[in-house]
């Protein structure tokens, strides 16, 4: 029977041409799996199809990727878009662009075998300059036969299916009309084309990437299945993959930064819950407890509640956030991975396996849950936290009670802060529970009821600063009388840091400073520590208090061992900074370009390069140590202690 609906209309033929790309991706998802059955066991029917939904996501922005110049020709509102000539040149553009992306696809199935991933546009690097590697192709498609196979069948059934419908040039009976139709239905199939490269028609959402594969699989391990490799090229492409550096040798290498931790405690482990509280935007410049020196020593800041649970917590002097950006701190907080020059999260490293804190704890039977008040995939969160090892996520749309919504982020934080209170109450003992906030984010807004409640300070985040300090209070007087609250430590600290009021904070120490408070109720564990913290300490430093017994890798340190010297880092795009002995060094293209005492020069102007010659060489060694073994890790997959050789 002939199509007679599709052989008038371009566009729809364009959709069924997109379609047959989306089918063979899907065929491909299949062979991917088969072909590797092995390395992916224990995949249940259910999660299976859920791996086969959440990968059109995925295929969607690749087929988009790959046929940009195919349909903005198609789309082109003109008539000459019908002439057999035209046509045959955008026939051999689909078949050449479409053909190599499958073989590329195909050729992961062997690939991946050797990477544990999908590979990345750094694939290109890693055989760049490699004299046999035409030979090596060839000889990869003698010995994978089969895969070589699949990938033919996949061509020819692409050719066939293309050549089965073609377009012809309508002629309707009202030319005025159809001219105008044809105009319109250009910006309409824009915005599917961005929507669809995007992940997402919601434009409050950032583009999916790697990470996001998470979401559909209950093993972090089969996100190689939900994925394509076009989609993984694509989306780690413009950004800088990392270089293997040599600057010392194994030895010197794990003198200055080991990250391997090898637990020798006495005494049992310790069951008792941990609560992981993230604020959002919550810099330490609005925390009066933490600033008595602001303002000749009458700054009183915007965190009250904050104030008065510090007086009975454990604090540090100096501590900061490993990143800027929201995406940076979950795998910091959560996981002891900073991000150094490129957010990991969405590096081409965010599929390495990783052991996160939910992880180490899973193993000793901890429930792991996550609470974030936005939708399931804001930020990307939600695949993070399955990654990392969390067992539950909740969000948005788990809140069960109506008319609670910002309008613009989520849920408001003190009702979801209540409700996380109630849910807590329930929780399997023993815990842990990660809380990230909102409500302190842009448009700086605070509920109608609440509205001149709070202090609005010189910059607009005051004001919110203040309402999600009221609900902290309101949660934890909810839960004070529960019986599991003395079993339980809180560690509240913050994602990153946001608009600043005093210029101290204005540099490259104050816009990393952040809270990080260790609240353990009933105990002695209270003070302010001379020492310096940060987001990627809070891992190792709890599964130490809870006398874990495991190796583990964490790139930050125990904050309760005091037999080494205390360090923090992060980067701003390509320059780095390492915090160490009340200085601050700037590195750039691993050469020094500044160190700063930042405890009696709060401004940072007093350049110190040429006269701390001893201190610019110890800690200009660390740095180079951070950065080597940092990168070696991550290049290498070596992320997880004691992992079996034969699954590294």
């Amino acid at each position: 029977m002939k199509n007679w609906f599709f052989s008038k209309n371009i566009l729809v033929v364009l959709i069924y041409r997109i379609l047959i790309i989306l089918f063979l991706f899907s065929l491909s998802r299949i062979g991917f799996y088969i072909f590797n059955y092995k390395m992916f066991p224990g995949i249940s029917a259910a999660e299976f199809l859920s791996i086969m939904r959440g990968g059109l996501v995925f295929d969607i922005s690749a087929a988009v990727y790959i046929n940009l110049v195919f349909i903005f020709f198609n789309l082109l509102p003109f008539d000459f878009r019908y002439n057999t000539i035209y046509q045959k040149v955008l026939g051999c553009i689909f078949l050449f662009s479409n053909g190599l992306a499958f073989a590329v696809n195909s050729a992961d199935f062997v690939y991946y075998r050797f990477v544990f991933k999908r590979a990345t546009s750094d694939v290109f690097r890693t055989f760049e300059g490699e004299p046999g590697v035409v030979k090596m192709f060839f000889k990869f498609m003698i010995d994978y036969w089969p895969v070589t196979l699949f990938c033919i069948f996949i061509w020819i059934l692409m050719i066939y299916l293309y050549r089965r419908v073609k377009p012809e040039r309508p002629r309707p009976s009202g030319r005025p009309a159809y001219v105008i139709i044809n105009i319109l239905l250009v910006p309409l199939a824009a915005g599917l084309v961005v929507g669809g490269a995007r992940g997402s028609l919601n434009g409050s959402t950032r583009p999916i990437s790697n990470s996001n594969a998470a979401r559909y699989v209950n093993n972090p391990t089969n996100v190689a299945i939900v994925l394509n490799t076009p989609f993984s090229i694509f989306r780690t492409m413009g950004k800088k993959p990392l270089d293997r550096k040599d600057f010392f040798d194994d030895d010197k290498l794990n003198k200055l930064y080991n990250p391997h931790f090898t637990p020798e405690h006495e005494g049992g482990f310790s069951e008792e819950n941990v609560v992981i509280i993230i604020l959002e935007s919550f810099g330490r410049e609005y925390i009066g407890a933490l600033n008595k020196d602001l303002d000749g020593g009458n700054y009183s800041g915007y965190t009250p509640f904050l104030d008065s649970l510090i007086s009975v917590s454990l604090t540090f002097d100096v501590s900061l956030a490993n990143g800027k950006k929201s995406i940076d701190a979950m795998p910091s907080i959560l996981a002891s991975i900073p991000s150094l020059e490129t957010p990991y999260a969405i590096s081409h490293y965010s599929n390495n396996r990783i052991e996160g804190l939910a992880a180490h704890l899973g193993k000793k039977g901890y429930y792991t849950t996550f609470f974030h008040g936005a939708l399931s995939g804001s930020m990307g969160f939600d695949s993070f936290a399955r990654i990392s090892g969390f067992q539950n996520y909740v969000s948005y749309e788990n809140y069960p009670y109506p008319g609670d919504t910002d309008g613009m982020w989520g849920i408001w934080d003190e009702p979801f802060f209540r409700f996380f209170g109630e849910s807590m109450k329930e929780f399997p003992r023993p815990f842990l529970a990660s809380f990230f906030s909102l409500s302190s984010h842009h448009p700086f807004r605070v509920p109608e009821k609440y509205k001149g409640k709070f202090p609005r300070g010189p910059v607009p985040i005051a004001e919110v600063v203040g309402y999600t300090d009221f609900a902290l209070r309101g949660f934890f007087k909810s839960i004070s009388e529960e019986e599991f609250f003395q079993n339980t430590l809180f560690v509240i600290t913050a994602d990153h840091t946001n608009e600043s009021i005093h210029r101290e904070y204005q540099n490259s120490y104050g816009l990393y400073s952040v809270p990080l408070i260790l609240y353990k109720p009933g105990s002695d564990m209270q003070g302010m520590r001379k020492r310096i913290a940060q987001q990627i300490d809070i891992m190792p430093t709890v599964l130490n208090y809870l006398n874990y017994d495991e190796e583990f890798i964490a790139f930050g340190n125990d904050l309760f061992d005091d037999s080494g010297e205390s360090f923090a880092f992060n980067t701003n795009g390509s320059i780095y900074h390492l915090y160490m002995r009340d200085h601050i060094l700037v590195m750039v293209d691993y050469k020094p370009a500044g160190l700063y005492n930042y405890k009696n020069d709060r401004f940072l102007e007093v350049n110190l390069l040429e006269k701390e010659a001893e201190l610019l060489s110890v800690m200009a060694d660390k740095l180079k140590a951070i950065i080597q073994s940092y990168n070696s890790r991550l290049i290498d997959n070596d992320m997880v202690a004691a992992l079996p050789q034969h699954d590294r």
